[in-house]
């Protein structure tokens, strides 16, 4: 009983929106989009052209982290997870779900949806573009492995983590929860990358590439903003309709102040359409064709005992008034 008092309290009194707006692609934002789009061909460009980083690569594997440090292998490899896509997938958008529930919108979900969308086809393509092999598969000492079939160069765990993290950082509703949350992001993005290294299974170039393609996914968010909130607006649209077509009430929505202003504006939109289509407009009519409401003539009520002026009269009365 106490439970459903307070599901109850939560369904009635939804979350305080934010008073953030929808990030935009500002000028810092550009620069930094900028720098790691140059910093990803930095390190692509460094492992074909010049064999300095491929050697970096070859002696960090020749050193075997896993086995000069036994003791952490256990741990790492439990760690290691937090930058699966399917788990930490899952994971986060257990939370966003919470908060879309919460604050009556789905742009989280949504933004999660498109950023884990757009990792899986830049990294994807690049993967499978290189063919890079990985560190336990390689054959040849000081060779870079590439276009041998593999699909290790960008490093998925590294950016998938950058992602999978950073997007709770992006879409923080307070200027602390997003600091915290960034720092949160950012141990995650290193620690993962560094364990894919200890345990031999991503060269070092191929962690490096994946934190630049993770930055470069969660940096570009902002330019699809304007999809998000069109894909928003018409999932809302459409169960409205699933919800009125079956005698349902309508779903209560968020403040205004709390929706993008493109989504608050559909919506206004759509409800005054409905209002219309619900409450037709009755046709004005002129008072001369209007109904009276109260017989014409006089408002006064009927006398019995008095006789109407209208009326001739009697011949006592014509007597007297002649005598008059």
């Amino acid at each position: 009983m106490r439970t459903e008092r307070i599901f109850a309290r939560l369904e009635q009194e939804p979350e305080r929106p934010s008073n953030r707006d929808v990030p935009r692609m500002s000028r810092h934002r550009v620069v930094l989009f900028g720098s790691a789009v140059v910093f990803y061909a930095a390190i692509v460009a460094a492992v074909f052209v010049s064999d300095h980083l491929v050697l970096v690569d070859w002696r960090v594997m020749l050193f075997r982290p896993y086995k000069q440090w036994p003791d952490l292998h256990a741990f790492l490899d439990y760690f290691v997870v937090m930058g699966q896509r399917g788990p930490t997938a899952v994971l986060v958008a257990a939370w966003l779900g919470w908060r879309s529930w919460r604050q009556r919108t789905l742009r989280p979900l949504l933004a999660l949806g498109v950023a884990l969308l757009l990792l899986n086809i830049t990294v994807g393509a690049v993967k499978i573009g290189l063919g890079r092999l990985g560190p336990h598969y390689a054959t040849t000492v000081g060779s870079a492995e590439m276009f041998a079939g593999g699909d290790i160069f960008p490093s998925g765990h590294t950016a998938n983590a950058v992602v999978t993290w950073g997007i709770l950082a992006y879409l923080a509703t307070t200027p602390q929860a997003r600091r915290v949350l960034s720092v949160v992001a950012a141990v995650f993005a290193l620690g993962v990358g560094a364990t894919t290294v200890y345990l031999g299974t991503h060269w070092v170039s191929d962690v490096l590439l994946g934190w630049a393609a993770g930055l470069v996914v969660l940096l570009a968010l902002p330019w699809f903003e304007p999809a998000i909130a069109w894909c928003e607006a018409h999932i809302l649209a459409a169960r409205d309709r699933f919800r009125e077509g079956r005698g349902l009430a309508p779903a209560p929505v968020a403040p205004a102040a709390a929706q993008p202003p493109l989504v608050a504006a559909q919506r206004a939109v759509r409800n005054n359409e409905a209002a219309r289509l619900h409450h037709p407009p009755r046709p004005h009519t002129v008072r001369s064709e209007r109904t009276p409401v109260t017989p014409t003539g006089s408002r006064r009520p009927p006398h019995l005992d008095r006789t109407p002026r209208t009326a001739p009269l009697g011949p006592a009365a014509q007597r007297g008034r002649a005598g008059g």
